[in-house]
Order: structure tokens, then sequence, then C-alpha cells
């Protein structure tokens, strides 16, 4: 694992455009109502992470954990010997295609051990993503479904989930960020009118103007985790003009400020 960790924080600093992301922390992060807007395979690779309500899943060092798409995930990031790590990568629809297919009922989570097979294919995907362009990248993303599917963890086939409405809106929102997305451009882009969209979300238990919030916070909180762009910057950079009206929003949503969550990246 150790080595893994080496290679994946050089190509980070070396700030390289990568297709997976890494999440760390020295002191411990509890985050309520994260988004995961694709399938998410996180590899848990020093510390432990927990996850639901009451802390339902349990990850600890040296096992990953496979998300389906969910609205909302609560977790907690706890390190060990100093430091939380984890490795990220995302997954499109398109990425499952040319696994198995089966009528299995879809399922929330996998989790599972970091074998040498899946140690080693999570190394060589670090490693040649730093020189391979994307269009080959994502062939080898593919083969890490292939490789956990060929390792006994089938269930991989039904950890893809068609999104909701919700995640459809949040999703578009998301995809930029500084465009003005008003309800009946949104309702156009989804083949229905603004007053079906409206009853559809609320449907959900939603709202356009609360996606649009969430879609501009959760980009704040992986900026928080990944870059070291200052609070101020990483406001506006999510649409909010006010500091303080970011943090305030962050705090409700997530449960934790913007400030907590670089305190806790710090170093004593």
């Amino acid at each position: 694992m150790n080595e893994i960790i080496a290679v994946a924080k050089k190509n980070i600093n070396e700030q390289l455009n990568l297709p997976f992301s890494i999440y760390s922390s020295h002191k411990e992060q509890m985050i309520n109502n994260v988004p995961v807007l694709k399938p998410l395979l996180i590899f848990i690779l020093n510390g432990k992470k927990q996850l639901g309500k009451s802390n339902a899943v349990e990850c600890n060092s040296g096992t990953f954990v496979f998300l389906s798409n969910s609205s909302r995930v609560d977790m907690r990031n706890i390190p060990s010997q100093e430091e939380y790590f984890a490795v990220l990568i995302d997954f499109d629809h398109e990425d499952f295609s040319e696994l198995p297919q089966n009528t299995a009922p879809h399922i929330e989570y996998i989790k599972g051990e970091i074998c040498p097979v899946i140690e080693k294919a999570l190394l060589q995907y670090i490693e040649f993503s730093s020189v391979a362009p994307s269009n080959v990248i994502k062939h080898r993303k593919r083969e890490i479904l292939e490789i956990l599917y060929h390792s006994g963890y089938v269930d991989v086939c039904n950890i893809d989930s068609p999104p909701s409405l919700s995640e459809k809106v949040h999703s578009m929102i998301s995809s930029d960020l500084s465009f003005e997305w008003s309800v009946d451009h949104i309702a156009s882009n989804l083949f229905m009118s603004a007053s079906t969209l409206r009853r559809k979300l609320k449907n959900e238990g939603n709202n356009i103007q609360d996606i649009r919030n969430r879609s501009r916070l959760s980009h704040g909180l992986h900026l928080l985790q990944t870059s070291q762009f200052n609070i101020g910057n990483i406001a506006e950079l999510c649409g909010y003009q006010s500091q303080s009206r970011f943090t305030e929003q962050f705090k409700l949503l997530f449960g934790m400020t913007p400030r907590e969550i670089r305190r806790s990246k710090m170093i004593d």
C-alpha cells in the first residue's frame, strides 16, 4: 500500500489532470449528506472509513468499498498513524457495458479486501494515468471492473443504478456551475415541461434551488479535499459572492465548516 500512496502523492504534487482523486486527512472528518453522482470505487490505503447512519459500514486500511450512485451518504474518515488516505475512482454507465449482464437486484455497495491482484491493478492504473491519453485511460479503468468481477466480486455488475431525476439535474448543474441553469433550460434538456419537472422533483422530495445549492457545495467539498485554493476562492468558484454565506450553507449540509475540513488535513 505504501508504494501506491507514494506514487499517487507524486502524481498529485505534479498537478497532473488525473482520472482519480485523493482524499486524505490528519484528523477525523465526519461529513454528512455527501452526494455520489456516479458509481464510486474507494480504496482505503491508510486509516478507516465508516459509512451510513450509526457507521453501518466500516472499511479498514487495505479494503475497498464500491458505492452505487446515491443522493446522500454519510461518511466518516478516521486517520491511523496520523493519516487517512484513500484513492477514489468514479465510473460512468458505459464502463459497465462489457461486464456480464444479469437480472440480480441492484445493490448499494460492495466491500472487499485489496488482494495482491487488485493492488497491482490499482498501482498500474495510477502509474499509467500520468502518461497515457484519456481515451486510453478509460480502457484501463474498465479493466479494474473486470478484475474485481473475476476476483469474485460478481455483484459489481449490479452496482450501477439508473440515476433519479434529482441526480440527473444535479449532474447537469455540476457540469457547468458558471452557467445560470434556469428551470426552463433544465426542463428543456430533459425533454419535459417546467411544471412537470417541478412536480417530479417534488415527488422525490427535492426542488431546483436545493439541488443547485447542493451541486455548488459538493464542488466546494471536493475542492477543499483535493486542492490548495483558499476558502474565499473556493466560495467564488462555487458561485457564492460571500464566503460567510458559503460557510453557513456548507455547515448546514455537511455538518462541518470549510475551515474544519481544511484543519483536518493539516499536521499539528
